[in-house]
């Protein structure tokens, strides 16, 4: 699955546009790398997404799309989230 997409279904955030912008501003890293919103999300794989305020670091439990459009799935664990100051960079 296209990891805006991903991100859209598995409540990260909340428009699929709105994750494209991240992602091309480097605000979205897959298994420690800068990707396109094109990039495939598969199971195991770790996603870091800068918020305003923290950094968030997630382990992709599943990528199946129809199973990410039922309610109450649960397609990611949090491994880590550390705060960020206004002026430092998360990355």
């Amino acid at each position: 699955m296209r990891l805006d997409k991903f991100l859209k279904l598995a409540r990260l955030v909340k428009r699929r546009t709105a994750a494209q912008e991240m992602i091309e501003l480097g605000a979205v890293r897959l298994n420690g790398r800068d990707s396109k919103p094109s990039s495939e999300v598969r199971d195991n794989d770790t996603i870091e997404i800068a918020y305003i305020n923290r950094v968030l670091k997630v382990k992709v439990l599943c990528s199946d799309e129809a199973i990410l459009k039922r309610p109450k799935t649960i397609s990611w664990e949090q491994l880590e989230e550390r705060p960020v100051k206004p002026d430092e960079k998360p990355f």
